[in-house]
C-alpha cells in the first residue's frame, strides 16, 4: 500500500495570470458534485486531495511556492465559518465544508516551501524528508483524473508493484506531443516497459505523453540530486525519470483507459476545457446519482 503522496503546487502560473499572480493556478475552480449531490465549485487542488484520500492515501506533502499561502490557508479548517453557514440556513454548504474538514483531520499535512521555481523535478527532490524509505506517490496540484472504470490510482499502484518498478508512469496518447514529456518504450500486454522519455520534444517521437500522476521508489531523489537543469533553465522530472532508464532500472506505463477524463488547468485553453468538462460531469452525476473514481 502506498501512503504517501507529494503534491508539487508551486509553479508561478505564468500562463494564467494575472488570475495567478495572487494565488497558485491550483486554488482555480472548477464543477464538481457537493456532497448532497447538488452542482458545486471547489478548487481543483481540494479535488486531487479529496480524490487521493479517498483511495487510502493519507499523508501528503504540499510543495508550495514563496508568498502564495491561499492552499495552505484553504486547507486550514475554519469552523466559525461552518458554525456560521449553518446558522444562516446554509446546511448543505457547510455540510460540505464539515466534509472536507475531517479529511484534513484524518490526514498528516506537511508543507514545503520552494523559494524559487527552479521545476517540478526540483519540487519533488525537496520532499526528500518526507519521503524517507517509502514508495511513494507524485501527483500535480494542477491536474485532476477521472477514471469510469477501475480507478487509475488503482492501476498504477498495483502494476508499479507487480513489476517492481522504480518508476511507474501514466501516459495518454495526445494529437500534440509538443507540451508534454513523452515515452518511447516496449509495448507489452498491460502497458509499455519505457526506454526513453523526452520532456517537451521538438521533433515528433512519440504521441505517448506523460500524465502528471506517478508512483516512484525513493532512488528517484539520487537521479535528480545529479540532474542538471534542462527545458526552461529547470529541474525536469522527466528528465530524472530518464537518468533511472539510464542506470538500468525499472521504468512502466500504463495508459489511460478511452473514457477517462483529463483536467488540466496549465493554460487558459486547458482551463476552459476544464471547466465545460467539469460542468458537464457535475450535471450527469447530479442526475444520475453515479460515482466515478
Amino acid at each position: 500500500m502506498i501512503k504517501k503522496v507529494v503534491i508539487p503546487a508551486a509553479g508561478l502560473g505564468t500562463r494564467l495570470l494575472s488570475a495567478t499572480k495572487e494565488q497558485p493556478k491550483e486554488m482555480l475552480p472548477v464543477f464538481c458534485r457537493s456532497t448532497n449531490g447538488d452542482l458545486s465549485v471547489k478548487p481543483l487542488v481540494q479535488l486531487v486531495f479529496e480524490q487521493l484520500f479517498d483511495a487510502g492515501i493519507k499523508e501528503f506533502c504540499f510543495i508550495v511556492g514563496r508568498g502564495k499561502r491561499a492552499i495552505e490557508d484553504h486547507f486550514t479548517p475554519d469552523f466559525e465559518y461552518v458554525e456560521r453557514l449553518n446558522n444562516i440556513g446554509k446546511n448543505n454548504q457547510a455540510s460540505d465544508l464539515q466534509s472536507f474538514y475531517n479529511k484534513l483531520a484524518e490526514s498528516t499535512i506537511i508543507w514545503v516551501n520552494q523559494p524559487q521555481p527552479k521545476g517540478f523535478g526540483h519540487a519533488v527532490l525537496l520532499a526528500r524528508p518526507f519521503v524517507g524509505a517509502d514508495e511513494f506517490l507524485v501527483h500535480a496540484g494542477d491536474t485532476y483524473l477521472i477514471s469510469k472504470k477501475k480507478s487509475h490510482l488503482t492501476r498504477l499502484v498495483n502494476t508499479h508493484q507487480r513489476h517492481k518498478d522504480d518508476a511507474t508512469l501514466l501516459i495518454q496518447e495526445v494529437p500534440d506531443p509538443r507540451p508534454y514529456g513523452i515515452i518511447e518504450g516496449k509495448e507489452t500486454n498491460e502497458g509499455f516497459k519505457v526506454t526513453r522519455v523526452v520532456e517537451k520534444p521538438e521533433k515528433h517521437i512519440t504521441n505517448l505523453a506523460i500524465m502528471p500522476v506517478y508512483v516512484f521508489t525513493p532512488i528517484l531523489f539520487r537521479a535528480l540530486e545529479v540532474t542538471p537543469p534542462g527545458k526552461g533553465g529547470e529541474i525536469q522530472l522527466t528528465d530524472g525519470i530518464q537518468k533511472l532508464i539510464e542506470w538500468g532500472l525499472n521504468v512502466h506505463a500504463i495508459k489511460l483507459n478511452d473514457d477517462d477524463v483529463k483536467l488540466d488547468i496549465g493554460t487558459p485553453e486547458t482551463y476552459w476545457e476544464a471547466q465545460n468538462l467539469s460542468y458537464k460531469k457535475a450535471l450527469e452525476h447530479s442526475r444520475s446519482g453515479e460515482e466515478d473514481d
